[in-house]
């Protein structure tokens, strides 16, 4: 899907590591909701309260996820799951651009 529609945004933005990872609030009907954002190179540690999908739509990005001693290579156009609760990190080697989906 490379569109949302009837949805509700919030303006504010969502601003982390001295603005190098920005994202933007999307609420749907049903409730649900999602953020729409953009991380600069760099490496970030996230902590999670419920579950995620992320899903990165242009860049390029090493994940390290709970439970797991290895590093993921991701790309545009590929996802990774997030449990709820945890943590993980990423390595992001070029801008990029991601939704990330809240799940429940």
């Amino acid at each position: 899907m490379s569109e949302f529609t009837n949805v509700t945004v919030v303006k504010k933005a969502n601003v982390y590591f001295d603005g190098k990872v920005t994202s933007r609030t999307i609420r749907f009907a049903d409730g649900s909701e999602k953020t729409l954002g953009f991380m600069l190179p760099g490496d970030y540690t996230f902590n999670t309260g419920a579950p995620e999908l992320m899903e990165i739509l242009a860049g390029e990005l090493e994940v390290l996820l709970p439970g797991n001693d290895e590093w993921q290579n991701i790309k545009g156009g590929e996802s990774f799951d997030v449990p709820g609760n945890s943590k993980f990190s990423l390595k992001v080697h070029s801008g990029a651009d991601y939704c990330c989906s809240f799940l429940k």
